[in-house]
């Protein structure tokens, strides 16, 4: 496989990137800046996902293109359809340009797309997202199927991704650290292992059953947010005390999050879009679709992940 991967830099796509090149395929990262990804025989190509020359460049002689740019985390909600949506349509447009040589386009979607729910969510139901994130991965997933006539694409929507290198849990393991598990009440919480996830990435690349559909990628182990906390503590050898959190506190924190976020450009780990998700009833997925059809299971339990991130973590002092 000569495959590209789009946001080569973030957490995933760099766990992609290493499974890659463990099989033997010649890969091309495309990342914002020159950056060494610390995996050796990678092509690192520098450009921006919502320029179409540099995707374009990008794309050309690759048969296999995984599209991961975006962001997670942004002040301004225009930013999140300026680089979500707006990268999309700019690789889709190289992709049709590159054709017939493209032989699948692999959509990093989201469980956020999907909305949130107590109950597991199915791959059939109507997306309902409730945030500018979420509904920013709606739409990348509308225009992704919409060219599903002319390009073999197919959709990856995982929960939250747990493992080494996480910064966007890392606030929960900095609390555990603290000897605190914050409680938000009982809103169950869909998750996977990195490593799985980029597993299942590769399987949504080969597998024919996979093209013009949307797949849930996630462990069947759900989990919590003071649950992830109490695990994380655990693996931190930290015993945590559970702290009730009103939701009016956690909103007007993230509030002022973002307005610091938007004077200094320092990304907090703390934001509306994380107090959105915290306090949503529920983020839960079904997996079943892609068992069944793909045979994938995300097999690493929450202990081993959640263990795995804590002594990374440690090792780089990050907690």
């Amino acid at each position: 496989m000569r495959a590209l991967v789009t946001g080569a830099g973030g957490f995933l796509g760099t766990a992609l990137v290493r499974a890659l090149v463990a099989r033997g395929d010649a890969v091309r990262a495309l990342v914002r800046a020159p950056a060494d990804l610390g995996v050796p025989g990678v092509e690192v190509v520098a450009g921006d996902a919502t320029v179409p020359a540099s995707v374009r460049a990008a794309v050309a002689g690759r048969d296999v293109v995984f599209h991961l740019a975006g962001v997670r985390r942004a002040a301004d909600p225009e930013d999140f359809l300026r680089v979500n949506v707006g990268s999309t349509r700019v690789l889709l447009e190289a992709c049709l340009e590159a054709a017939p040589g493209i032989a699948r386009v692999v959509l990093a979607g989201s469980v956020a797309a999907a909305g949130p729910s107590r109950t597991p969510r199915r791959e059939d139901e109507p997306l309902a997202p409730v945030e500018p994130y979420g509904a920013s991965k709606a739409e990348a997933e509308r225009i992704a199927l919409s060219h599903a006539d002319r390009l073999p694409v197919t959709i990856a929507r995982p929960p939250r991704i747990m493992g080494p290198g996480d910064r966007e849990n890392l606030l929960f393991f900095r609390i555990a650290r603290a000897g605190l598990a914050l409680s938000f009440g009982d809103r169950p919480l869909s998750w996977i292992d990195v490593d799985d996830c980029a597993r299942g990435f590769l399987l949504l690349a080969e597998r024919p059953e996979a093209v013009g559909e949307a797949f849930f990628l996630a462990s069947p182990e759900h989990t919590t947010a003071e649950g992830l906390m109490r695990e994380a503590a655990r693996a931190l050898g930290v015993r945590a005390r559970p702290v009730p959190v009103p939701a009016l506190v956690l909103r007007a924190a993230a509030a002022a999050a973002d307005v610091v976020t938007r004077v200094t450009g320092h990304k907090l780990p703390l934001n509306r879009k994380l107090a959105a998700q915290v306090l949503a009833p529920g983020w839960v997925c079904d997996p079943s679709k892609a068992r069944e059809r793909l045979g994938f299971e995300a097999r690493t339990p929450l202990a081993d992940s959640v263990a795995r991130a804590a002594a990374w973590y440690r090792e780089h002092g990050w907690v």
